[in-house]
């Protein structure tokens, strides 16, 4: 593909063309904006195995001609292209998936929600698992899946070593979104965080929040943390969550309530800053824990 350069050169000559006709300019910048948003990618060859590009680049448009109803899921999550290869010897198959999401919270974010805390956790990009065949791994802001349904050893370790090529071939940061560091580490659940971008306990005015899952003593409990760029987006948040228990809104910069939640029962909700804590899992003559928590995150 040319340098991008190229095409907006070509589209400012285009726009100085008076005689030109508007709808024919603006079919054309829709045809150049889906080219420069799937952008080219050179997957890693394989040594011993021959490399096969039979797909084209996948985009919002068409992603689910390959993963059809799942497609849903990473468009919420701010998908942008997938690159598809595979790899072939003999009858042994090898495919590689890389997903392009628009930043590093939204790949982790997709990458958190098809992970379990019981899959064997492998040293890939920013965090990585690998189980029956399969090796996926987050890193920047791509998320890759390398998958065989072959139980040869030997073709096990080629699908590890494409794995680590491709880790080393992606560009980003390979440590873990910078919120998730603000959870206490007292009685948290190894490998059990996530980042839920839409409707958090199933309301369409929470979203774009952290989650850890805590276990203390005979107490299972989820904290979650909503960064917000405004003290005015954590009061419209806060107000909309009262206004949905039937509570009087509220003018304070910081506070601390006790909702009851319906089907989510008690919530602990807290904020301070720009940022709104939740507290799910606890009852109401459990709010020592979730103060000593909380005051721990708002500090």
């Amino acid at each position: 593909m040319k340098d991008p350069s190229f095409y907006f050169g070509f589209v400012t000559l285009l726009i100085k063309m008076n005689h030109m006709k508007g709808n024919f300019l603006a079919g054309f910048l829709f045809i150049l904006s889906l080219s420069l948003n799937a952008q080219e990618m050179n997957l890693p060859e394989l040594s011993g195995f021959k490399k096969s590009n039979v797909y084209p680049v996948f985009t919002p448009d068409n992603l689910w001609d390959f993963i059809d109803g799942a497609a849903d899921n990473y468009l919420k999550y701010g998908f942008v292209d997938l690159h598809v290869a595979e790899y072939k010897k003999g009858k042994e198959v090898i495919k590689l998936e890389v997903y392009h999401h628009k930043d590093n919270t939204l790949a982790f974010g997709i990458y958190s929600s098809e992970r379990s805390s019981s899959f064997r956790f492998v040293n890939l990009g920013a965090q990585g698992y690998s189980i029956d065949g399969s090796i996926n791994f987050f890193k920047g802001n791509y998320y890759a899946k390398i998958r065989t349904y072959s139980k040869k050893e030997k073709t096990l370790q080629a699908a590890l070593s494409l794995a680590r090529h491709v880790a080393d071939m992606l560009p980003g940061d390979v440590s873990m979104p910078a919120v998730i560091t603000q959870f206490p580490a007292a009685g948290k659940k190894p490998n059990e965080e996530a980042y839920i971008n839409e409707s958090v306990l199933g309301h369409n005015f929470l979203n774009n929040a952290f989650k850890a899952n805590y276990e203390v003593g005979p107490d299972s409990f989820s904290i979650f943390i909503f960064e917000k760029t405004s003290s005015k987006e954590v009061m419209d948040m806060v107000n909309a969550y009262l206004n949905t228990v039937k509570m009087d809104p509220s003018n304070e910069d910081n506070g601390k309530i006790i909702l009851d939640d319906g089907y989510n029962e008690t919530i602990f909700l807290s904020w301070k800053g720009n940022k709104v804590i939740l507290i799910s899992g606890l009852a109401k003559d459990q709010s020592e824990i979730a103060e000593r928590y909380t005051s721990e995150i708002l500090k």
